[in-house]
């Protein structure tokens, strides 16, 4: 007798995924047209401070039309649940504070098949220091093993960026290694990536 036939898994466009992440102090949810104006001046402001960790910050939002073009595609990427895009929202004033999501680990989309991702954060430079991303990375983990099932949650950052590393512990990730002469950095130096990862059974044990 043949064996059989596997079940289909469910397509990722159908993968429901909270739109709204209430926390103690914020909200994280995806991008709307209405926050193109806030999301290019809080980019705009903390452009220089934010380029020495990330690329995207000398050569992205440079007008509101590129981030009116980031949101549409972002939209997209949720859509198609390639990218899982949000912003960090003071729960209080709804003010937006930096920028969150859940990534692919490798290439251009989330691999639902393990499923594994990979958070990425950033904030306006006045509101370092404070605590929001810690709460964002919760939000996040949560809602990637509890609600999508992740059997594989990654961080990475520069190994000299020690705020965030510091983050990354704080949260229970565990450091996988360090990766030597791994990417460049924004002003062109060969640079080196710390990688740290969460899996069911990490969380099971704390």
């Amino acid at each position: 007798m043949s064996p059989a036939p596997s079940s289909p898994k469910r397509p990722a466009t159908l993968i429901p995924v909270p739109e709204r992440m209430e926390g103690e102090r914020i909200v994280l949810r995806p991008y709307v047209g209405a926050d193109v104006p806030a999301l290019f001046e809080t980019v705009n402001a903390s452009r220089e401070h934010l380029f020495a960790w990330l690329p995207w910050a000398d050569s992205a939002h440079r007008t509101p039309d590129d981030t009116a073009d980031f949101v549409a595609r972002a939209t997209a990427w949720w859509t198609l649940r390639t990218s899982l895009i949000v912003g960090i929202f003071d729960r209080a004033t709804g003010r937006l504070l930096g920028g969150s999501g859940l990534h692919a680990c490798r290439g251009d989309a989330i691999d639902w098949r393990i499923p594994s991702m990979m958070i990425g954060y950033w904030l306006a430079k006045e509101h370092e220091g404070k605590g929001y991303v810690a709460e964002a990375v919760r939000l996040l983990t949560h809602v990637a093993f509890e609600d999508l099932g992740a059997k594989r949650l990654e961080i990475r950052c520069d190994a000299n960026n020690a705020r965030s590393a510091a983050v990354m512990v704080r949260a229970g990730f565990r450091r996988e290694g360090l990766l030597r002469n791994d990417s460049i950095t924004p002003r062109g130096e060969v640079r080196d990536t710390l990688v740290y990862a969460l899996t069911p059974a990490d969380r099971a044990e704390r």
